[in-house]
């Protein structure tokens, strides 16, 4: 990011250049960005004048009137590139379109901002002026194809979103293609528009981002308390969430408000700061936050009243900006009071309160769980700290206690139910503990099932509150689905005292606690003494890795299958090969309570061996109706098996001997895991697809910052990370993901799996953005490995050309006499 010094270049259409390490030149320009203003309820008099009085409406700001897009020309980078670089966008497009020859950046004046290349054609840049006109004629258009020299240029228009009408473009993006013979020659606009449009996409809201940033920076130039201000409170990190009452209070003095308020009622935040110097009643938040929040609601920018009388009291001067989520959601409003004998609010001032709001609801995404609304992990650790370091302060030291909760057999919910459901119990149990905090109390959620609490009890308070959080948690289940659903959580509590010196020692304790009411029979609270701590040293983690060790030599161990079918009704059926375990009573176990463990002991490879060879001997007596292919099944194997030097040539081994079509198996690794073991990863695969195996690439695009491994692995499927698929329905972001790794698979000749396809609302949707195939619970649940084999001949039937098997030949038709 531009710091201050390099902010501070000459302006009115001078530039500077600089170099760079990365062989990437920068020219910077003093163009400033535009945006309309804020809804003003009647005409400012007496505005404030001045060089901090510079006001930000609709159109240019002063200067030049140029788009705050940087002129930049740079090399393709060598090395690591800076957070100027488009690069990743133009390894993106070439996977999409080879024949690219350069990506070329212009901003709305027709000057360069970036290009792949060092020399630009001079046609193109004659064509840029041209085309600038032209979208200004063809306002819905999304650009148009041109020829520049001997290449084909398509020209894309970048339009803001911001709802002006018939709105120039604030950028084109320039694509050369190197001629490819006539077919590559008559591909025309629409077509390569259709293929690149989600990366098009990315590509324009980034460079706007960058354009609010480069409007941010010039802006704070104007004044130097304003760039103080906005600087005081951006230093900490996102997850200080004790900076939101260092905003409201910053907010106060530097805007020079006798009142600022900021509400936020899902998290439960309401922060009220006087001004020292002309102090407004308190009592105005509580008759106007109603309608405050109702218009952060009902608008998504700021609003101006220079004039505003509630219940016959006196005139008041307002200034409310709205508190936005990623998704555009209003969640709550930062306003603003003066009394009427002060100046009125103006637009900048608008603008000014806006950037707060946006780095309010940036503490808040950092430090709220989306879910449940209750602090993150880190925000919580923080805001323990900070209330304990005030607590030992104090005269007389207070009491605290600190609690660790853990829902009971979530897995066996999402298993059964969902993770739909699973989400809505982790929702409600938010609720409950929100709704049920005493004054001065913390609660946040940890991971995915688990929470913590810092309560201002002694033990015995501490022990009331979490009996009562546990009769309220059976009451959850009650109000999903049919009212059957069991939930139940177990809570462990520790004291906070001298010897713990930290929380975290608490925690742990507590957290110990907490594993003890689990191995006790659950749905219970235990409290950590002393006197118990050997009895709870049994059933840490070491007895653990040693159940699931015996597990394993016992053959307590199951597989399932779930189906991974084709979303266009064609293609090979593919199932899923899934671990659990089995305790000593035959009770499932999922994954996700001993895999951590066995990750943390190593135990992985000695799994990935059991789990690969008890799969191929369950398949071997199918090998027939495996022969054609038609059905594949997946295996998942561990990054830790990659550091071992046997296990590739034991996997070889095990396949050779089976007798099993390779064709009908595919081996499954997870996109971190391969990137991290990338020189191991491609042993492995290699060998496998020699054999005549499959690979895929599970959970790709969570580790996306790279794309050259694509090239380099020898993998065939790619299974799209369920957190982009769950969201897909919501999240335009997520949408376009999807989309654009579904064509960038398609471009390379690769299968697309979409995982967590939870719904049929999900499933026509990831099939319209070119997905293959689909997994989750509306495609089918999770089952014995064994059923699935017992049904194996109807599933080869199905995908049998004919319909039947086995094949039947030389059939005789007999006429009757």
């Amino acid at each position: 990011m531009t710091t201050p010094a390099q902010s501070r270049a000459p302006l009115k259409g001078r530039k500077t250049v600089e170099t760079r390490s990365s062989s990437e030149q920068r020219a910077v320009g003093s163009s400033q960005g535009s945006k309309a203003g804020p809804a003003v309820a009647e005409p400012a008099k007496g505005a404030e004048s001045g060089p901090g009085a510079t006001a930000l409406t609709g159109g240019s700001v002063a200067g030049n009137g140029k788009s705050p897009l940087e002129t930049r020309t740079a090399a393709p980078p060598v090395g690591g590139s800076g957070w100027t670089s488009l690069e990743p966008y133009v390894q993106v497009l070439r996977a999409l379109l080879p024949r690219i020859s350069h990506l070329s950046v212009f901003n709305a004046s027709g000057e360069l901002h970036w290009s792949s290349e060092m020399a630009i054609d001079p046609e193109l840049m004659s064509l840029i002026p041209e085309t600038l006109r032209a979208a200004e004629s063809v306002p819905n258009a999304p650009g148009e194809q041109r020829t520049a020299g001997h290449e084909q240029a398509y020209l894309f228009w970048l339009r803001r979103d911001d709802g002006v009408p018939n709105a120039a473009p604030f950028a084109v993006v320039a694509i050369g293609c190197r001629p490819g013979g006539a077919e590559g020659d008559r591909r025309s606009f629409s077509f390569v528009h259709a293929l690149v449009k989600p990366a098009i996409e990315c590509l324009r809201r980034e460079l706007m981002a960058r354009e609010e940033i480069l409007t941010l920076h010039t802006s704070l130039l104007e004044q130097d308390s304003d760039l103080e201000m906005l600087l005081s409170v951006s230093e900490s990190k996102p997850e200080a969430v004790g900076d939101l009452r260092a905003i409201v209070a910053s907010a106060t003095e530097h805007l020079r408000a006798g009142l600022a308020a900021m509400i936020i009622p899902e998290y439960g935040i309401a922060l009220v700061q006087a001004s020292d110097q002309d102090p407004l009643e308190t009592s105005l938040v509580a008759k106007a936050h109603r309608h405050l929040v109702s218009m952060a609601k009902a608008r998504r920018q700021a609003v101006i009243v220079n004039r505003m009388q509630l219940q016959s009291e006196s005139i008041y001067r307002m200034l409310a900006a709205p508190i936005l989520r990623a998704d555009g959601h209003a969640v709550g409003v930062l306003a603003l009071f003066r009394a009427e004998s002060a100046l009125e609010f103006t637009p900048h001032h608008a603008r000014l309160t806006e950037l707060l709001a946006r780095r309010v609801a940036s503490i808040v995404a950092h430090s709220y769980d989306g879910l449940t609304g209750l602090l993150t992990r880190p925000a919580f650790e923080q805001r323990v700290r900070r209330t304990l370091g005030e607590s030992s302060a104090a005269a007389p030291p207070a009491h605290w206690s600190a609690l660790y909760l853990d829902i009971n057999r979530l897995h066996l919910i999402n298993d059964n139910c969902g993770m739909h459901i699973g989400d809505r119990v982790i929702a409600q149990l938010g609720d409950l503990i929100r709704g049920r905090l005493p004054p001065g109390a913390l609660a946040g959620r940890i991971s995915g099932d688990r929470f913590a609490i810092l309560l201002p009890a002694a033990l015995p308070g501490a022990t009331q509150f979490a009996e009562a959080l546990r009769l309220g948690a059976e009451d959850c289940g009650r109000a999903l689905g049919d009212g059957k659903l069991h939930v139940s959580i177990s809570i462990g509590i520790a004291a906070i005292e001298a010897h713990f010196k930290e929380f975290n020692h608490a925690f742990a304790a507590a957290e110990t606690a907490c594993k003890a009411a689990n191995d006790r029979g659950r749905n219970r609270v235990e409290v950590y003494r002393e006197a118990d701590e050997s009895i709870v040293r049994r059933f840490s983690d070491i007895n653990l890795i040693s159940d699931l060790r015996t597990a394993v030599a016992e053959e307590r161990l199951q597989l399932n299958a779930q189906a991974i079918v084709p979303l266009g009704g064609r293609g090979a059926a593919h199932f899923e090969i899934l671990l659990r375990m089995l305790d000593t009573k035959g009770a499932v176990i999922g994954p996700d309570h001993f895999m951590s463990a066995a990750q943390r002991y190593q135990l992985m490879p000695t799994i990935d061996r059991w789990v690969i060879g008890r799969a191929i001997e369950m398949l071997r007596p199918h090998a027939r109706l495996l022969e054609a292919g038609s059905i594949v099944f997946t295996i998942n194997f561990s990054g830790q098996s990659l550091q071992d030097a046997d296990f590739t040539g034991h996997v070889a081994k095990l396949i050779e001997d089976s007798g099993i079509n390779p064709a009908a198996l595919c081996f499954e690794l997870t996109e971190s895991a391969a990137i991290g073991n990338l020189a191991h990863a491609e042993v492995l695969m290699r060998r496998l697809r020699k054999l005549g195996c499959n690979v895929a690439l599970d959970d790709f695009g969570t580790g996306l910052s790279s794309l050259a491994y694509l090239r380099t692995l020898p993998i065939g499927m790619l299974k799209i990370d369920g957190s982009f698929v769950r969201d897909v329905l919501k999240d335009p972001r997520a949408e376009s993901m999807v989309q654009t790794i579904a064509q960038l698979a398609h471009a390379m000749s690769l299968t697309t799996v979409a995982e967590y396809v939870e719904t049929e609302e999900i499933r026509s949707r990831v099939t319209a953005l070119g997905v293959d195939y689909g997994q989750g619970f509306a495609i089918g649940k999770p089952e014995p490995l064994g059923e699935v084999l017992a049904e194996l001949p109807l599933h080869v039937a199905a995908a049998a050309p004919g319909g039947v098997w086995p094949p039947v030949e030389n059939i005789t038709l007999e006429t009757p006499a």
